[in-house]
């Protein structure tokens, strides 16, 4: 599924478009249309701790947001041997508008509760 990038991606302003690939039922694969060697693994970070945050009105106009829309929010994870020590970064998720296509980075930044780089293994289950 192809995206446009409506608000640009932190440190990458040329990434116009970018293409979402499910790898499984946690993670996701975003890379660019325009470079292929600008690519982000993802993670839904509702399966790893409860999540919420506020979408700005400016965001919800660009993105055109309401009510009815299917949302996907997904977060950065840089991925690490071995897996417990890979680190995501719950401040800056992106939010894909499935309806229309179109993309955007958000900061969280009156959150103190949410980090740039928290382990993931503080998340994982215990058996």
């Amino acid at each position: 599924m192809k995206f446009d990038v409506s608000i640009p991606l932190l440190g990458f302003k040329d990434v116009k478009e970018v293409e979402l690939e499910k790898i499984d039922e946690i993670f996701m694969k975003m890379s660019s249309c325009q470079d292929t060697n600008i690519s982000f693994t993802l993670i839904d970070p509702f399966v790893l701790r409860d999540y919420d945050f506020e979408i700005s009105d400016n965001v919800k106009e660009t993105l055109e947001i309401d009510e009815k829309s299917n949302l996907l929010i997904l977060n950065i994870v840089l991925i690490q041997t071995p897996i417990e020590n890979s680190v995501v970064n719950f401040v800056g998720p992106l939010i894909f508008n499935t309806d229309n296509h179109k993309m955007a980075q958000i900061i969280i930044s009156d959150s103190k509760e949410y980090g740039v780089a928290e382990k993931i293994s503080g998340f994982l289950k215990s058996s």
